[in-house]
Parts: C-alpha cells; sequence; structure tokens
C-alpha cells in the first residue's frame, strides 16, 4: 500500500476511535448511557448485517457459531461500550479513552493465564511500563472512583473480545463477524437501558447528529477502515498505531467539551502509548 494512502488511513480511523468518546459525551446531555450505545450499535450493527446480506456472505449455518458471535458482541460491544459511556458521567472522555486503550497490555496478561500464550521480554516490558503509565495518569485519582474501574473494566471486556476473536474469528467471514457482533452487542445494550436505568431520549438536531456520528462514522467507517489496513499490512504492526486513538480521545475532549487534562495524564499517557508500542510491534507469539 502507497505510503501516504497508509498514513492518511490511518489517521482516519484512530482520530474517529478517539473523537467518539468526546461526541458520545456531548450526546449524554440529551440520551442516558446506555440507550445511547444501544442506538448507536444496534442501528451500524443492522446496516452492516443488511450489506453483508445483500452480498451474500457466508453466514454461520449452525446455533453454534451464532453463539460464538453473540458471546463476542456481548464483550466487544456490550460490555466494552457500556463501560465507558458509563465511565464518561464521571470522568473527562480524555482520561476514558487513555483507560480504554490499555487493552493490548491485558491482552498480554490474559493471553498468557489463559491461552498458555508466550510473550518477549520486550512486551512484558511494555506490560510494565503501560500499566506504570496508569498509575501516573490516575494521580490524585488513586482512590479508584467509580468511573475509573469502569474504564479499566472496558479495556478488561476488550481485551477478553480480542482473545475470543483470535480463538473463533478464522471460522467467519471478517465482515459477518463484524456486523452481527455489533448488532447483537447493540441489542443487548437496549435491553440493558430498559432494565438498568431509566431511558432519556430528548430527540433533537444534536442528539440526532450524534447518533448518526456514532454510528455511520464512529462505527462502520471506523470498522471498515481499520480491517482493511489490517488486511493489507502486518496486524502486528498496524496494531501499534492503537497508541493514535487516546491522543485523539484527549484531544477532541478538549476541542469539543473544553476538558482540562492534567499534566499527570499527560506524563501517563505517554507511558501507556510506550507499553502498547513495546506489546504491539511484534506481534509474533506461540503456544507451549
Amino acid at each position: 500500500m502507497n505510503r501516504s494512502l497508509f498514513v492518511l488511513l490511518v489517521l482516519l480511523a484512530t482520530s474517529l476511535m478517539g473523537s467518539s468518546f468526546a461526541v458520545g459525551k456531548v450526546g449524554l446531555s440529551y440520551v442516558s448511557p446506555l440507550l445511547l450505545v444501544g442506538i448507536r450499535f444496534a442501528l451500524a450493527g443492522g446496516i452492516m448485517a443488511l450489506a453483508v446480506r445483500l452480498q451474500r456472505r457466508r453466514l454461520p449455518d449452525n446455533l453454534r457459531d451464532w453463539t460464538k458471535l453473540l458471546l463476542v458482541g456481548a464483550c466487544q460491544t456490550t460490555a466494552v461500550m457500556g463501560c465507558i459511556f458509563l465511565s464518561m458521567r464521571s470522568i473527562p472522555a480524555g482520561e476514558t479513552s487513555i483507560l480504554t486503550f490499555m487493552n493490548p497490555l491485558f491482552v498480554v496478561v490474559l493471553g498468557v493465564l489463559f491461552m498458555r500464550l508466550q510473550y518477549r521480554f520486550h512486551q512484558w516490558a511494555g506490560v510494565v511500563v503501560g500499566f506504570a503509565g496508569v498509575v501516573v495518569t490516575l494521580g490524585s485519582h488513586m482512590q479508584l472512583s467509580t468511573g475509573t474501574l469502569l474504564g479499566l473494566g472496558s479495556a478488561i471486556a476488550w481485551a477478553i473480545a480480542t482473545l475470543l476473536v483470535k480463538k473463533w474469528g478464522s471460522g467467519f467471514d471478517r465482515w459477518v463477524l463484524t456486523a452481527y457482533q455489533m448488532l447483537f452487542g447493540g441489542l443487548l445494550l437496549l435491553v440493558l437501558a430498559c432494565s438498568m436505568e431509566t431511558p432519556r431520549l430528548d430527540l433533537n438536531w444534536t442528539s440526532l447528529g450524534v447518533i448518526l456520528y456514532l454510528a455511520i462514522l464512529g462505527s462502520i467507517v471506523q470498522f471498515a477502515t481499520w480491517y482493511y489496513l489490517l488486511a493489507k499490512g502486518d496486524p502486528g504492526r498496524t496494531s501499534a498505531f492503537l497508541f493514535l486513538a487516546p491522543f485523539f480521545g484527549a484531544l477532541s475532549g478538549w476541542l469539543i467539551l473544553g476538558e482540562v487534562i492534567r499534566w499527570y495524564a499527560y506524563a501517563g499517557g505517554l507511558l501507556i502509548f510506550v507499553g502498547i508500542f513495546l506489546v504491539n510491534w511484534t506481534s509474533r507469539v506461540t503456544k507451549n
């Protein structure tokens, strides 16, 4: 792939990932958290599911495979996005994005514990540096507020989803996997919105714009661009550029919301980015 095009697409994908935090926080003024993400992913997943059916892509033909898609959606969409949007009710969007994108560090730890994966020294060094970054990022918030715990929860859920996709993903068309995990995850979020919160939807041009931005640009375009990059380049090296996403998250929080990010959050964020870079730069792992 042309290097200029690669850089452009990386910036597009990671900026959409990061800006979704700030745009989503704007939406929380008009829509309750779980309902907002439920609408976002049910709409995005529904559009993509229709597209893959029109393209006649191979769908699962048994209950076991559909259940796998449901479990991936429950982790990747329901748990991750539910934690993110609930977290942003009490901590800045930039801080939530930094905590969420710790997920590659948790992938290493959980991969060793549950999938017997082995990693090189510099990847373990990345985990240590990354966790040190979290400690620095939290700064005076070391009492671990509910918002902070939810931010960490989103990273852990994302790591679990990553390992599930690593284990099961080869058995699915990647566009079918993406579409139906979003659809199922979004539907589960709508169920949770009706059972765990008092649903609130103040429909106006701003809230409609937020929903469409999150569903179309922040979900469909983002996923399509990112999966294209992963398919065209080395997945490990491409994934290293995920460290740009929390940068764009903090930047958009400052531009859109006027959030003030303390110096220790920037210092900790830098350590987290370095840790993620070390973990992802070499992707080869082996099993015992």
